[in-house]
């Protein structure tokens, strides 16, 4: 990774033994995220950006019936939840400039909750109040997770994340 970590004093580091551990790390996020907030993921391919999202969209209560994949070839997917999810993936994408005549702002300024994966590539479009999760691969199932963002709500994930178990 080119992009690195935004460093507070409240970041999150966390070790997460499987799918399904990184699927619980992402519901609790979602639990805690509110319409205008955006999410950040940042790792390489397979480190488990399209895991967390899919627990991200749960938190956020996205239906079981909607099945969270990858919109690498959309660029973007809506989920109905208590709020729309959009779900960006810019792996595709040149630069920032390919998805600012997309018109992203509908999605970085709208009524929703926005989770960009491979976001170090539009990093100089990102709004400040963005929220960054650096994932990495430690193994075939193990990840490493850091959560970065200077805000009061990080105390409220952390709180629920170590209620959880983490």
């Amino acid at each position: 990774m080119n992009f690195e970590p935004r460093t507070q004093n409240s970041d999150i580091n966390l070790i997460s033994e499987s799918a399904g551990d990184t699927q619980k790390i992402g519901k609790i996020i979602g639990e805690n995220l509110h319409q205008g907030d955006i999410v950040a993921l940042i790792g390489e391919l397979g480190s488990g950006k399209t895991c967390i999202t899919k627990g991200i969209a749960r938190g956020v209560g996205v239906p079981d019936e909607y099945q969270i994949t990858s919109p690498s070839f959309t660029l973007i997917n809506e989920y109905p939840g208590r709020t729309t999810l959009y779900h960006v993936d810019t792996y595709r994408l040149s630069g920032s400039r390919d998805l600012e005549e997309m018109g992203y702002e509908e999605y970085f300024y709208g009524n929703g909750i926005t989770v960009i994966e491979w976001a170090e590539k539009i990093k100089e479009i990102l709004p400040e109040k963005s929220f960054y999760i650096y994932l990495r691969y430690l193994g075939k199932n193990k990840r490493g997770i850091k959560i970065c963002d200077g805000t009061e709500k990080m105390k409220e994930i952390s709180k629920m994340l170590s209620e959880g178990g983490f």
